[in-house]
């Protein structure tokens, strides 16, 4: 290395009196020493075509790159809906939650009515037990007025019975009465008539007498008659109403039992309504409380994956950029090394018209270089060591560049 930075500065050196000096170096190089030189120079030139191959790929790429970018850039972005989609979940999930809490309210009113009527009810109930408590004490009491009607019916009757025996009795006295004034009037008209010569009628006054006390028999049987049919049928009467007061009450203890039996059908139905209306409550209530639960579980999950989405685009956005940064610094460094070799290829041109007269070894050297690159750009050895210390960080930017791109 030390003999090609040696010819290197030999033989691109700008200073004055080129041709005088490259003749005594043409005479002491010896041909195994210009030999391994050639062969050097053959490696180097080798390694610089790899290079300027290298190079123009980075070119080729960076191209590439250029018009994937340009594809990406005209491709239409696509906005992602996630809010859009959680938003539209939340209005769905606030409606359920609001036609919950409306069926909760309606049941609560149902319920709040069924216990109105519960109440109601029971209170029915209760004023029904006091009519039928009612009724029943006006049952005993009714029930004790006819048995005191019977009884006094049978008073009554054996009160008749006693008149009808008096009655039987005092018609047997004046019959015996009339019979002894008939026997005392026929035993004085006897007598009268034969201790006295005037004549007394006697029989008018006793028919007299008999009629009056025929005539006070019949009014009194009369009027006992009357007075006990009177009697009689004021009881029956009385009898007949005590009966149908007492059917009526059977009646009405009959209505208020089967009344009572309804009732307690209806208050046995309406517990089993609010029993059943408590059950259904309470599996609304946790159906509600678990689709609550789920919607939060969902909500916190869509905005996790939101975050997530967020932070990628982020860190997309920043590789985007930082391969945007590092596609501008490798444009900078390309177009830094095309200005490089362009300014090489002139100063290698201006002093390939300097030194025409150079040694035979540079112009082997020279041609070597015309006939390898058809466009006649070459560099100087110096161009060539930069470019060779620059190789290894070029192609390490372009793979960086593949792979964050890829």
């Amino acid at each position: 290395m030390s003999q090609q930075r040696d010819y290197s500065s030999q033989s691109y050196s700008p200073g004055g009196a080129g041709p005088a000096r490259c003749q005594p170096t043409h005479h002491r190089i010896n041909p195994a020493g210009k030999s391994r030189e050639k062969d050097d120079m053959v490696g180097l030139n080798d390694k610089f075509v790899q290079l300027i191959d290298k190079v123009k790929n980075l070119e080729d790429e960076n191209k590439k790159l250029d018009t994937k970018l340009g594809i990406l850039k005209e491709q239409e972005e696509y906005e992602g809906k996630v809010d859009d989609i959680v938003k539209q979940l939340e209005n769905e999930l606030e409606q359920q939650i609001e036609s919950l809490l409306r069926d909760q309210e309606n049941l609560q009113d149902e319920l709040l009515k069924k216990h109105e009527e519960v109440e109601n009810t029971k209170q029915r109930y209760k004023d029904e037990l006091q009519k039928k408590a009612d009724v029943e004490n006006d049952f005993i009491v009714t029930k004790k007025d006819v048995d005191d009607g019977h009884l006094e019916e049978v008073n009554l009757a054996l009160e008749l019975e006693d008149l009808m025996g008096k009655l039987d009795f005092l018609r047997v006295g004046y019959d015996e009465e009339i019979k002894e004034l008939e026997s005392l009037v026929q035993n004085k008209t006897v007598i009268l008539a034969d201790n006295s010569k005037r004549f007394l009628d006697m029989d008018e006054i006793v028919e007299s007498v008999k009629n009056q006390y025929a005539k006070v028999a019949t009014r009194t049987r009369e009027e006992a008659e009357q007075w006990n049919q009177r009697k009689m049928d004021a009881m029956v009467l009385t009898a007949g109403q005590r009966e149908q007061e007492v059917r009526d009450v059977k009646r009405e203890i009959s209505d208020m039992l089967r009344l009572i039996q309804r009732l307690n059908g209806d208050l046995d139905a309406l517990i089993r309504k609010e029993v059943a209306l408590r059950k259904d409550i309470g599996v609304l209530s946790a159906k509600g409380d678990s689709n609550l639960e789920k919607a939060g579980e969902d909500i916190a999950q869509l905005e996790e994956a939101l975050r997530r989405a967020k932070q990628d685009l982020a860190g997309q956005i920043r590789e985007h950029q930082e391969l945007m940064n590092l596609k501008l610094a490798l444009d900078i460094e390309i177009a830094t090394y095309r200005k490089l070799l362009e300014g090489e290829e002139e100063r290698y041109r201006s002093t390939t018209v300097r030194y025409t007269s150079a040694s035979n070894l540079v112009k082997p050297l020279m041609l070597l270089f015309a006939e390898m690159h058809h466009n006649s750009i070459m560099l100087s050895l110096t161009s060539f060591f930069l470019l060779h210390l620059c190789e290894e960080c070029l192609t390490s930017c372009a793979t960086q560049v593949k792979t964050d791109f890829f």
